[in-house]
């Protein structure tokens, strides 16, 4: 057990926490959420002792071990990839150690009737069942297997730490803390440096862990499928709720409702009260009722209602211009740097229209087949050309860092703004929440999140009919990236996007593109069913190095596609009406722009009726359409 108790902590005069209190059981599965600058990053500092809190205590039970990954670090290793993930077992030599004098003192003394050698011989075995209970003869085995699920290979674990980019050296440091398997786990954003696949690796393996796991993500189904708690830190105060995040968005919008229901009744009460007192204030007879009421206001607690914040980006993309029906074409396409072959023979064609996602493990060639697309790879093998009258926007993977960070954030916009947008640079950048103060900040100075929204910004400066966006979500908190889905789910245009955010991706995309083994394979559906068919074809190949199950375990095997089979079907049912759901909400938006047209009088348009009077009969018909589906939901569902 972990026990925080009347936790403050203040930062540049803010209250970020007023006397908190909480615990942490031995096997709780939390999610720490709250707007950015809540304090959740300081609350994991605080939790493991990198951060001391101004008041309170933070107890921990004798023995219990608590281990941290921050967001960012700066390892400083000279060791190989598995040398270095080893350290984690540095305990394990040190109990070793300690075993051998342990052994060395027991084979020189004679006393073998006294307490003393007794309780030797007792520490002896003690310490010989701890380094068995510890794994020490499967070290290089469970070392191997972590690696291998965060995306190494076997050919890297020779190779130095320091060869490798910070994100993977961040999965050396993640693979260390997940082997040292402390008591409480703390993860700070882990799947910022991983790939969809390793993500998955990553959630099975805290889904079984046998201690406590309190995690800071942005990814939804990533706190779906691990958390069973959710912790919301706001306004210096937490709130604590026993279920995961999807089901805390709805517990929360329901109290926040009852909160605003408490404070309307109780200022319903307090102007009753108020009308009494000053009614018969000079009344003799009524002076008892009067001093009554007046202490009852005066002990009166007022109902407190949580701030929400308001505040979110609002875009959507200018209409894509017209373009051919052939986007993208590659025949033969290969690309090598220097002897690593990234991929090879690649086959691609890409038609009008389409939205897909690059997938697969870091490494394997998504970004540079991006680079390739907009025209910053040109030393490739094969054959590559872009369709007629294809205008690309690119978002790259680095692209806040691509920013010039002495220019300020209005400069940013305006050296790129022509026409009809210089004059709106300001209603742009305020659409993503950069206000007249912002306008003038250096670059250099934002926030990851707010160079991020700048790059977003710039963007919509070009209308374009291809967007390539290479992992577009980091840095972007749950309410921007459902903003920026839904305008990517309204763009007309064709849509590449490399993301391992799979909330993200669900419904956006129809076909993905998997980037493995220096090739790309199409699949087509959705990206949670492309991780089920990589699932069932990963228990296949096991299954093939087994010997043949039997009768029992082949029904069970059965059921247990039939199961995931049924899910698969109800994902899919889901995803119609989620789509078709965006669908009204745009139409029901463009009626309302119509109606306060007609409303003011100013409808001079000759075509005006008709197009309000087609907007009204899509309307129709998609209601009908989501009648449909949402029957086709219960129907499977019971």
């Amino acid at each position: 057990m972990l026990a925080i108790n009347n936790l403050s902590v203040q930062f540049t005069g803010t209250s970020l926490f007023e006397n908190v209190t909480f615990n942490i059981g031995d096997h709780d599965r939390i999610g720490l959420v709250g707007k950015n600058g809540a304090g959740k990053s300081t609350l994991l500092k605080i939790l493991c002792g990198w951060q001391q809190p101004e008041t309170g205590t933070l107890v921990i039970a004798s023995g219990q071990t608590v281990g941290y990954l921050p967001q960012e670090m700066v390892p400083d290793s000279t060791r190989t990839v598995i040398d270095e993930a080893m350290t984690a077992f540095s305990h394990i030599d040190e109990l070793t150690a300690l075993q051998q004098r342990l052994t060395d003192e027991i084979a020189t003394r004679t006393d073998y009737e006294s307490v003393d050698y007794e309780k030797l011989l007792n520490r002896h075995n003690e310490v010989t069942e701890q380094i068995s209970m510890l794994g020490a003869s499967s070290r290089q085995e469970q070392t191997e297997k972590v690696l291998l699920g965060l995306g190494f290979r076997h050919d890297d674990f020779q190779r130095l730490v320091a060869e490798f980019s910070g994100g993977w050296q961040m999965r050396v440091e993640l693979a260390k803390l997940l082997l040292k398997q402390p008591d409480f786990l703390l993860l700070d954003e882990p799947t910022n440096h991983l790939d969809i696949v390793s993500i998955q690796w990553l959630e099975n393996f805290l889904s079984n862990y046998r201690g406590a796991v309190v995690l800071v993500s942005h990814d939804r189904t990533f706190l779906d499928n691990i958390t069973t708690r959710t912790i919301e830190i706001t306004a210096g105060r937490i709130y604590d709720y026993k279920c995961p995040y999807s089901e805390y968005v709805i517990q929360m919008q329901e109290r926040r409702a009852s909160q605003m229901a408490q404070l309307t009744a109780q200022q319903r009460q307090v102007a009753q009260i108020e009308a009494f007192i000053e009614r018969f204030r000079y009344k003799a007879t009524k002076s008892k009722q009067v001093q009554s009421r007046i202490k009852m206001l005066d002990k009166m607690e007022m109902v407190k209602v949580d701030e929400v914040s308001t505040e979110s980006i609002h875009f959507r993309f200018p209409p894509a211009p017209h373009s051919g029906k052939i986007v993208i074409e590659a025949q033969h396409l290969g690309k090598a740097y220097a002897d690593l072959q990234v991929f090879d023979n690649v086959d691609l064609l890409l038609t009008s229209g389409k939205k897909v996602a690059f997938v697969g493990r870091n490494g394997e060639g998504k970004s540079t087949m991006a680079k390739i697309i907009v025209g910053d790879i040109t030393d490739y093998t094969g054959s590559f050309r872009l369709g007629a009258q294809v205008q690309i926007g690119y978002y790259a993977q680095n692209q806040a860092a691509m920013l010039n960070g002495e220019k300020t954030v209005f400069q940013t916009i305006d050296d790129i703004a022509t026409g009809d947008i210089r004059p709106k640079i300001r209603n742009i950048l305020g659409s993503f929440l950069f206000d007249s103060e912002d306008c003038e900040k250096k670059v250099k100075v934002l926030s990851g999140g707010e160079k991020a929204r700048l790059a977003l910004a710039k963007l919509l400066l070009t209308p374009s009919n291809l967007l390539v966006l290479d992992e577009p979500t980091n840095h972007l908190d749950m309410d921007s990236k459902d903003i920026l889905k839904n305008a990517l789910l309204q763009y007309t245009g064709t849509l590449i996007v490399v993301s391992h955010d799979r909330d993200f991706l669900q419904g956006l995309t129809d076909t993905l593109y998997e980037f493995r083994e220096g090739g790309v394979h199409e699949f087509r559906g959705d990206v949670f069913e492309f991780l089920e068919e990589k699932e069932r074809q990963n228990k296949a190949i096991l299954q093939a190095n087994t010997p043949v199950a039997t009768v029992k375990d082949s029904v069970g095997k059965m059921a247990y596609e039939e199961s995931k089979n049924r899910t698969r079907e109800l994902r899919r049912l889901r995803s119609v009406v989620e789509k078709i759901e965006k669908e009204i909400e745009t139409l029901e938006s463009e009626i309302a722009k119509k109606e306060a047209i007609l409303a003011s009088g100013n409808s001079q348009d000759k075509d005006f009726y008709s197009s309000y009077q087609a907007l009204k009969d899509s309307l129709d018909a998609k209601m009908e359409e989501w009648e449909t589906a949402t029957i086709a939901v219960d129907e499977f569902e019971g």
